[in-house]
């Protein structure tokens, strides 16, 4: 794997997880993330993926993926199959974001999520300038994004408290550097890892 692919949510995820474990990737991609997790961590991983392009890569980097619209749900695994269900980067372009988070945490013992911060002050003061945001982080103009649900670092603990979500940890990056002070206002990316609540 080209490292210059890893992103800097990769080295939070690997830390999160526990060696041996077997993980499942949800919207995969490419499957770099597993190549990283099984070089890094030694897991069993498996992916989901519905672009025809990605699944070429994921067979090419020896992933093993399966192809399916996340949208319509993860019926096809059993309830505790996996220790790990990740969506890293991937939420905010979720359609039936309450169906999947809850069909995540039927399938993985624990879950992993990782999403672009909307609340980054750059994004803040681009929308006080009356634009959409463009960035590193959320690189599409408005009219091509494939985001649809972006949601700040608040929100997403909101969301977690109003569905009984307990979360285990919360890591806000910028430029592969954890974010401790106001993470809402200067973090660029959440890295989110829970289970259901007790």
């Amino acid at each position: 794997m080209n490292l210059a692919s890893v992103r800097h949510d990769f080295e939070t995820i690997s830390k999160w997880v526990a060696p041996g474990s077997k993980v499942l990737d949800l919207g995969c991609g490419d499957g770099a993330l597993l190549s990283y997790l099984a070089k890094n961590r030694a897991i069993r991983g498996y992916g989901v993926e519905i672009d025809d392009s990605n699944i070429l890569a994921c067979v090419k980097n020896k992933v093993n993926v399966i192809q399916s619209d996340l949208e319509s749900g993860l019926s096809g695994f059993e309830s505790s199959s996996f220790d790990y269900v990740i969506l890293s980067q991937t939420l905010q372009a979720m359609k039936n974001t309450e169906s999947i988070v809850q069909e995540m945490l039927r399938v993985g013992r624990e879950v992993i999520v990782t999403f672009p911060n909307f609340g980054y002050w750059q994004n803040r003061l681009q929308i006080l300038r009356g634009k959409m945001p463009v960035s590193s982080n959320l690189p599409f103009q408005w009219y091509d994004s494939p985001n649809i649900r972006l949601c700040t670092n608040k929100d997403f603990e909101d969301f977690c408290a109003l569905h009984g979500v307990n979360i285990l940890e919360r890591i806000v990056i910028n430029n592969g550097g954890v974010v401790s002070f106001l993470p809402n206002l200067f973090g660029t990316l959440a890295v989110f890892r829970f289970t259901k609540g007790g």
